[in-house]
């Protein structure tokens, strides 16, 4: 459980770091398998972690546990520095600190409600084709997903704390992945001619994606780590660290999921069955990303890439909760592709979809039915598996925190020793003090008088 350990500062004796789920100090050195005593992975409990650490630490032999990084204890640090697990930092008073941290918060929220505003407005003019979004049924859905889930992202960045990491996230995998399917959508419209290329629609949503990719990137900056600490270092940010042990399995699985999800996304979804009077049958399969025009191809491989980019991140982040949410906003969109072939299915197919007239159409008694091909069955099953680990990595119980000062491990042993020994050495004085009490007591009753 305690095999997956990250060691950020290190003493001559101790060293404090971050396990699953908890902060933690260990024997420097040591084995790592059982911290002597840990806290929950909170800001409060980095705190509590820090402040035990230096006192049972001498201060001027820690030391961050990094590349060109500082001592903890060094005093050559300029007025205004404190050191921190990057690198030493600019202390800001707690109000400034407070303040910039606000307005970083603000402004990341304000991208995304901007850019959710310029994408709801992209919604109704010309889109591709001359059709706009909300004319088309299985393009709507999936846009009308990425606005929904950027909103949300923007109100949790809006609240702070804890729910500014989870939306800048969430945003992330998000943006990461619709940036290619965007540029799809863009390169279809500049490879069209005439009429048949893009329109406002298509503008207004590609500078709402811009829009919202910045304010995503201004709250990820501004996520914990970056505000002021008095008594202890920053707390550590989310790092990128190989799963071991019992972790090892279910992080292999969820990369497996998800570079089957990124295969699965290339081929034709799409199937359509045309039948004639006569009972003259033929099938055509449509959607195969490598059948579109250059740029659309470009961008359909900028989805995989970043889509299976998104998943091994995702795995190798620490805390996995988090790891969990970036996994989460990446499969979003992947998702919502899904539900956009699925309502195309439900969706009138006529006969000039397929370049056939229809005066033609009418005399054959062509009847069209559409469907779905295994390949999206398959796209869909490795979408299930990844959406299931997911929930594993978001749900799964961390170790109960111990509190804080209390023994733990090796601690718990050479504390109970200390007082084992304490307790031989006052029941050896007493036997001593009873010792010479008798003797005394002895030597007043067989005394003569005088």
């Amino acid at each position: 459980m305690f095999d997956n350990v990250t060691i950020t500062y290190r003493g001559a004796t101790y060293e404090i770091g971050r396990g699953w789920g908890f902060y933690g100090i260990w024997p420097a050195g040591g084995p790592r398998s059982r911290p002597l005593e840990r806290w929950p992975e909170t800001p409060e409990g980095w705190t509590a972690a820090w402040t035990r650490f230096v006192s049972i630490e001498a201060p001027d032999t820690i030391v961050p546990v990094g590349k060109n990084t500082p001592p903890a204890g060094a005093g050559a640090r300029r007025e205004g520095e404190e050191p921190g697990p990057f690198g030493t930092k600019a202390v800001l008073t707690p109000a400034i600190a407070a303040l910039s941290g606000t307005a970083a918060r603000v402004m990341a929220a304000a991208l995304l409600g901007a850019g959710v505003i310029l994408g709801i407005a992209g919604l109704f003019p010309a889109y591709i084709g001359g059709a706009s979004l909300a004319q088309q049924p299985d393009q709507l859905a999936p846009h009308a997903i990425y606005l929904a889930v950027w909103a949300a992202s923007a109100v949790l960045i809006l609240l702070g704390g804890v729910r500014l990491r989870i939306g800048a996230l969430l945003s992330l995998g998000l943006s990461a992945v619709t940036f290619g399917l965007f540029f799809a959508d863009a390169g279809t419209a500049i490879s069209a001619s005439g009429n048949a290329g893009g329109g406002a629609g298509l503008v207004l949503s590609l500078i709402g994606w811009v829009v919202c990719a910045a304010g995503t990137v201004v709250a990820f900056l501004a996520g914990p780590g970056s505000g002021f600490r008095a008594a202890a270092p920053a707390v550590p940010r989310d790092a990128l660290a190989r799963p071991r042990g019992s972790a090892l399995g279910p992080m292999v699985l969820v990369v497996l999921a998800g570079l089957g999800v990124a295969a699965a996304f290339a081929p034709s979804w799409d199937s359509f069955t045309l039948r004639t009077a006569a009972g003259q049958v033929q099938t055509v399969t449509a959607g195969n990303a490598f059948s579109n025009p250059g740029l659309a191809i470009a961008g359909d491989v900028a989805v995989m890439i970043a889509f299976a980019a998104a998943v091994i991140a995702a795995a190798l982040w620490r805390p996995v909760r988090h790891g969990a949410v970036l996994l989460a906003g990446a499969a979003i969109p992947m998702a919502a592709q899904a539900i956009s072939a699925l309502v195309q299915v439900g969706e009138a197919h006529g006969p000039a979809q397929f370049g056939i007239p229809a005066g033609t159409a009418r005399q054959l008694g062509i009847t069209i039915s559409a469907g779905l091909t295994p390949a999206f069955w398959i796209y869909c099953g490795f979408l299930i598996a990844l959406v299931v680990s997911c929930a594993w990595m978001l749900f799964t119980p961390q170790p109960v925190p111990v509190t804080p000062g209390d023994g733990y491990g090796e601690a718990a042993t050479a504390e109970a020793a200390t007082a084992d020994a304490a307790t031989a050495d006052a029941g050896t004085e007493a036997s001593h003090a009873a010792t010479a009490d008798h003797a005394a007591t002895g030597a007043r009753d067989g005394d003569s008088p005088g």
